[in-house]
C-alpha cells in the first residue's frame, strides 16, 4: 500500500531541494546580515556618515531591478516549465559577483555598489524560482512543515557560514571567496537532482528568447487585468509587502547596528548571529508544528505581532546583554514568519500559476525592501540615531499585521 504524503513529507527531494536553502544562507549570512554589510560601512565607505545611505542605496537599486523582473520571468517560467534553468543563471550571476567582492577595498565605493548590486539580484531573483518548487515536491497539508524544513536547513547553512567568519575574522575579503564556495557546491542537489514538471505548452511550443518575454509580459498583463478575481491574494500580498519590510530591514541593519551603536566586536558580532541562526532553526519546527496545530495565519500574524514588541525593545535596549537576548528571541520569529508566509503563500494561488504568483510575492517583497532600508538609512542620517531609525520600522510591522487579520485562509 502507497504511504500517504502526509507520513513521508520529508524524502530524499525535499532533502534536496532544502539544500539550496542550505548553500543560499551563505550569502544572506556573509555578504547581506554580517560581514560585507559590516566592511562596505567601515572599510569600503571609511565610516562616513552617509554611508549607511550608500548601503540602503545599493539594496534598493538591486531590488527595483529584481522587482521588475521578478513576475515576467515567473510567467514565462511557469509557460515552458524553465524554473531550474533561471534558477542556475541568477545562482551564477550571485556566484561569480560575491566571489569578485575580494577585489574591493577602502574608497571602492562604486565597484563596492556595483558588485554587490549584481550578486543581491542573483540572489533575490533566484528566491522567486526557489520558492516556487514547493508546489511541485509535496501536497498542500504539508507546505507548513517542507517550508519551515528548508527554512530551518538554510539556519544550519547560515551557522556553517559564521564557522568560517570566525576563521577568517582577520581576513574579511576571504570570506567573500568562500561563501560562493559554499553557495556553489551546496547548490548542485537541486539542479541534478529536483525534476521540474513539465506542462503541454512545454513540449509543444518552440522557444525564442523574445517569444519568453513576450509570454511572461501578457501573462503578467492578464494577471493585473483579472487582479479583482484574486482579492484575497491580493490583500495578503499587500500585507506581506509591509511586514516582510520590517523583517528585511533588520536583517540588512542588524550587524551595523550592532557595531556602529552597540560598538560589538567581530567576536561579539558571530556570537549574535550563532544565537540567532540556532533559535531561528528552533522556531522554523516549532512555530511550524504550531500553524498545524492552530492555524498558519494565527501564528503568522502572533510572528510579525513578536516583532513588533522585538522592534520597540531594540529601541529601549541600551547595552549588549540585553541585545544578545533581543536577538535570541528574533531568531524565533526570523525562522517562522519567513516559512509560514511562503507556506500561507502557497495555499492562496493556483498550480497553473504558481511561479508567476511567486513572480508577484517576491516583487512585493523587493519592492517593500526598497521603502524600509531607505527609511532606515535616511533616518539614521538625518537623526544620527540609529535607534529612532529601528523604530520607525516598527509602523511597516504594525500595518502588516492589521491588514493580515483581513486575509482569509483558504479552505482546505
Amino acid at each position: 500500500m502507497q504511504e500517504s504524503a502526509s507520513s513521508k513529507w520529508f524524502n530524499r527531494t525535499v532533502f534536496y531541494w532544502s539544500m539550496f536553502d542550505f548553500a543560499n544562507s551563505s550569502f544572506a549570512t556573509i555578504v547581506v546580515a554580517f560581514v560585507y554589510a559590516v566592511y562596505f560601512k567601515k572599510v569600503v565607505a571609511m565610516d562616513q556618515p552617509v554611508a549607511d545611505f550608500y548601503w540602503s542605496s545599493a539594496i534598493n537599486i538591486s531590488m527595483i531591478i529584481v522587482a521588475v523582473l521578478s513576475p515576467v520571468l515567473g510567467a514565462a517560467a511557469d509557460f515552458y516549465s524553465s524554473k531550474k534553468k533561471y534558477l542556475a543563471f541568477f545562482t551564477g550571476l550571485c556566484i561569480i559577483a560575491t566571489a569578485l567582492l575580494y577585489f574591493v577595498g577602502a574608497g571602492m565605493i562604486t565597484e563596492g555598489m556595483l558588485l554587490f548590486i549584481a550578486a543581491n539580484i542573483g540572489f533575490q531573483a533566484g528566491l522567486g524560482f526557489y520558492d516556487a518548487f514547493l508546489k511541485e515536491i509535496t501536497n498542500p497539508e504539508n507546505y507548513n512543515k517542507v517550508s519551515s524544513a528548508g527554512y530551518a536547513i538554510g539556519y544550519l547553512g547560515s551557522l556553517a557560514a559564521l564557522g568560517a567568519v570566525f576563521i577568517l575574522q582577520d581576513a574579511p575579503r576571504l570570506t567573500f571567496v568562500v561563501c560562493s564556495a559554499l553557495f556553489l557546491v551546496f547548490s548542485l542537489p537541486i539542479f541534478l537532482f529536483v525534476k521540474e514538471k513539465k506542462t503541454f505548452q512545454t513540449l509543444t511550443y518552440e522557444k525564442h528568447f523574445f517569444d519568453f518575454i513576450k509570454i511572461g509580459m501578457g501573462r503578467v498583463s492578464d494577471t493585473m487585468k483579472h487582479i479583482k478575481q484574486y482579492t484575497n491574494l491580493r490583500k495578503f500580498l499587500l500585507s506581506y509587502f509591509l511586514y516582510i519590510d520590517g523583517v528585511n530591514t533588520i536583517i540588512f541593519f542588524s550587524a551595523i547596528y550592532a557595531q556602529t551603536t552597540l560598538n560589538f566586536t567581530i567576536l561579539e558580532l558571530v556570537i549574535f548571529f550563532v544565537i540567532v541562526q540556532i533559535t531561528a532553526l528552533a522556531g522554523s519546527y516549532l512555530f511550524g508544528y504550531l500553524a498545524d496545530k492552530f492555524g498558519t495565519k494565527k501564528i503568522l500574524s502572533m510572528t510579525i505581532l513578536g516583532w513588533v514588541i522585538l522592534t520597540v525593545s531594540v529601541f529601549l535596549s541600551q547595552g549588549r546583554t540585553s541585545f544578545m537576548i533581543i536577538g535570541a528571541f528574533a531568531g524565533f520569529f526570523l525562522g517562522s514568519s519567513q516559512a509560514l508566509s511562503r507556506s500561507f503563500m502557497s495555499t492562496l494561488i493556483t498550480d497553473d500559476k504558481k511561479t508567476e504568483f511567486f513572480g508577484f510575492y517576491s516583487l512585493f517583497e523587493k519592492t517593500s525592501t526598497i521603502l524600509g532600508p531607505f527609511t532606515f538609512g535616511l533616518v539614521s542620517w538625518l537623526t544620527g540615531d540609529q535607534r529612532i531609525a529601528v523604530l520607525s520600522i516598527s509602523v511597516f510591522l504594525l500595518t502588516g499585521y492589521l491588514l493580515l487579520r483581513k486575509v482569509e485562509e483558504a479552505s482546505s
